[in-house]
């Protein structure tokens, strides 16, 4: 099976999976998420096994940062964060490991911050006082649509490279394609409830937030992986690589969104 069918087929099962939970909310959407932070740590954490990351620390920080996204809002999110600084350092203290504090500290604390608190701005998302499920659509469904669109344009007609350092598949064709995509995704899911959610001005701007930050996380993790020397963090998905590499773009896109949301003064309940 190529790449390419073989990302149709986990894109065909997957999204309306991942919609359904995310319409159904509550425990069962809390359940997906931390199932894939876990998952998105362990291929991180082998990824960058070289650098000695303090595993036990990032998998209890990821998991009490998503706890405290669930229960108690953004700061006890942050309180999660904190925990995995707290947890890497005494475990670092009794560790053998020969790796310098700020790089086994750091690279565990990396994985939190980006996976735990990444996942973490969807779950509040989910949470918005008004219009929670329809922005936790716009959210899905923008980023999608950018990553699908910069993909199909990037390899028809891409021929001005976006990064070729960091990654040199990305082009200008697919990245302004991908801004296109995700600004009608998001202009056409808010439309009717510009008298009570975002006005035709904000959906726009949303839009374009998505796609910017869904382009800066997948070069985020291109750049991790060009570091590390892989081509995915792991086989799970198939042509899509790990879970990691399928929600690269939404732990940019997601924190991205959540904060737009709040700049026009609406906030998680």
């Amino acid at each position: 099976m190529s790449s390419t069918v073989s990302r149709l087929v986990v894109t065909a099962i997957g999204l309306p999976i991942v919609l359904v939970i995310v319409h159904a909310g509550g425990g069962y959407l809390f359940a997906l998420v931390l199932a894939s932070a876990l998952v998105a740590l362990h291929e991180l954490y082998v990824m960058i096994r070289s650098l000695r990351p303090l595993v036990l620390a990032g998998y209890a920080g990821g998991v009490a940062t998503l706890v405290g996204a669930e229960l108690g809002g953004i700061e006890w999110m942050m309180g999660g964060l904190l925990l995995t600084l707290l947890l890497a350092f005494l475990l670092y203290g009794i560790a053998t490991t020969r790796q310098p504090a700020t790089i086994a500290i750091g690279s565990t604390l990396l994985g939190v911050a980006w996976v735990g608190c990444g996942l973490g701005c969807l779950l509040l998302v989910r949470k918005l006082e008004v219009h929670a499920e329809l922005a936790a659509f716009t959210v899905l469904l923008a980023v999608f649509a950018a990553d699908t669109a910069a993909y199909a344009v990037g390899r028809l007609i891409g021929r001005h490279k976006l990064s070729p350092t960091l990654s040199p598949g990305k082009t200008w064709e697919g990245f302004v394609a991908g801004v296109l995509a995700a600004v009608a995704v998001s202009f056409f899911a808010l439309y009717d409830n510009q008298d009570t959610f975002l006005v035709i001005w904000q959906a726009l701007v949303l839009g374009a937030v998505i796609a910017l930050a869904e382009a800066l996380g997948d070069l985020f993790e291109s750049t991790l992986k060009r570091d590390m020397r892989v081509k995915d963090s792991g086989k799970l998905l198939g042509g899509h690589g790990g879970i990691l590499d399928r929600i690269d773009s939404l732990l940019f896109a997601g924190a991205a969104a959540l904060f737009t949301f709040a700049a026009f003064g609406f906030y998680p309940s």
